[in-house]
């Protein structure tokens, strides 16, 4: 089996360096697992998983008996099924505060972010525990280059262009297949197969513990719906409409995709300066183009650039991968996106230092000044308005102003 070098990794090590619990959370198959078991070969882990129904009954019935069964430092995957153990692994590590005055690196907890989990920690692990959120790969690991967190700098992204460029064929590749590790670990399954496996498997064992059975065959139109409007503004209203339920149905089921990283939402930028003409609504974004794609049935490459969802596909696709290399590397981003009453559109604002930088996402190659006309409403912003960029198809870094460049797509 292949093995893709993780960036996160290094996080991982780090968190569990300096805390006493680790955190791994993300969506499904997203490699939490696998990173856990490659830590208890190289830091000397003990290792369980609640995938197995016999440690999850153990778990669930006493606790106690079943941490006192394992030596520490262990992994626990798949925390979600006994969410009462995080009671005890706290019990745990603030005894060995008291009796030995440290206690880092003592446990390393995996789950899917499910309500109840994050619930947990967030009432009884405050301040001891390490957050570590991964995501599926990144495009730089997948084809093994160092991954440094995103940034608008021509320097950089020419020498990314010259070394490894993404052609227009290439971009739309990933894009439909999406950046799951199990598509790239060597087994040779089939796109199709995977996504069939990855959502029958998502709707029996996470949304059937939150959704009446009733509404299961509209929660997978729910599903299909919202794939088709990713990188769009959410109108719960329209969305209820379209399948036949209450908005605020809606809403819990954007909250269940949201707390399983299914998708996550982009907030509207404003400061005190913009505030009465900004549009309040949040952008939806699917976290792997590859699960938009197959939901949206856009079932190869050609298929998705002959459509009228290839723009909004290479957006989110530009915006995950900026995202990813924010967290892969620590970092916890301040992204939003601009959209005012007059229609003018920023697609990703990132805030950071104090200064803003200002992105379009184009799947074109030749652009001028016009392209980013909606980048002066922000001109009048709190925040110093940094280097900014349109990031396309063009194979080639160039400028439009001494601030504004056209980069490629490789220089993420």
């Amino acid at each position: 089996m292949m093995r893709i070098q993780r960036t996160i990794k290094k996080v991982l090590v780090e968190s569990i360096k300096h805390r006493p619990i680790t955190l791994v959370t993300g969506a499904r198959q997203v490699g939490k697992s696998t990173i856990c078991y490659e830590l208890k070969e190289e830091l000397g882990f003990d290792y369980v998983s609640l995938d197995d129904t016999r440690d999850r009954m153990a778990a669930i019935t006493d606790p106690w008996a079943f941490i006192a069964a394992h030596k520490l430092p262990l992994i626990i995957d798949e925390v979600q099924y006994a969410p009462m153990l995080l009671e005890v692994v706290e019990s745990v590590v603030n005894k060995a505060k008291l009796e030995k005055g440290e206690n880092n690196g003592m446990f390393v907890l995996t789950g899917s972010q499910t309500y109840e989990l994050m619930k947990g920690v967030s009432q009884s692990m405050a301040g001891r525990v390490g957050i570590v959120r991964m995501s599926p790969l990144s495009v730089s690991e997948v084809r093994g280059i160092e991954e440094k967190k995103f940034k608008v700098d021509p320097d950089y992204a020419s020498e990314r262009a010259r070394s490894h460029g993404l052609s227009y064929d290439e971009l739309f590749e990933f894009i439909v297949n999406g950046l799951y590790p199990g598509l790239y670990d060597g087994t040779g399954l089939s796109r199709e197969s995977f996504y069939s496996d990855y959502v029958n498997s998502y709707l029996q064992r996470d949304v059937t513990q939150l959704i009446n059975i009733k509404d299961q065959l509209k929660f997978q139109r729910f599903l299909e719906i919202i794939a088709s409007l990713t990188g769009c503004e959410l109108i719960y209203d329209k969305i209820a409409k379209a399948i036949g339920a209450k908005s605020d149905t809606i809403q819990s089921w954007v909250s269940i995709l949201s707390a399983g990283e299914i998708i996550y939402l982009l907030e509207p930028y404003n400061d005190t300066s913009i505030i009465k003409r900004v549009v309040k609504r949040p952008k939806i974004y699917f976290s792997d183009t590859g699960l938009a794609c197959y939901l949206a049935r856009l079932s190869d490459k050609e298929v998705l650039k002959a459509s009228h969802f290839s723009g909004a596909f290479v957006e989110t696709y530009m915006v995950n991968e900026i995202r990813k290399s924010y967290r892969n590397n620590g970092i916890n981003p301040n992204l939003f996106y601009y959209r005012d009453s007059n229609q003018n559109e920023i697609d990703l604002v990132i805030l950071e230092n104090g200064e803003l930088s200002l992105i379009e996402c184009k799947s074109g190659a030749s652009f001028s000044l016009k392209d980013v006309s909606s980048f002066k409403q922000l001109s009048s912003s709190s925040y110093k308005i940094g280097k900014s960029c349109i990031i396309s198809s063009s194979e080639k870094v160039y400028p439009l102003s001494e601030d504004i460049f056209v980069l490629p797509v490789s220089s993420i």
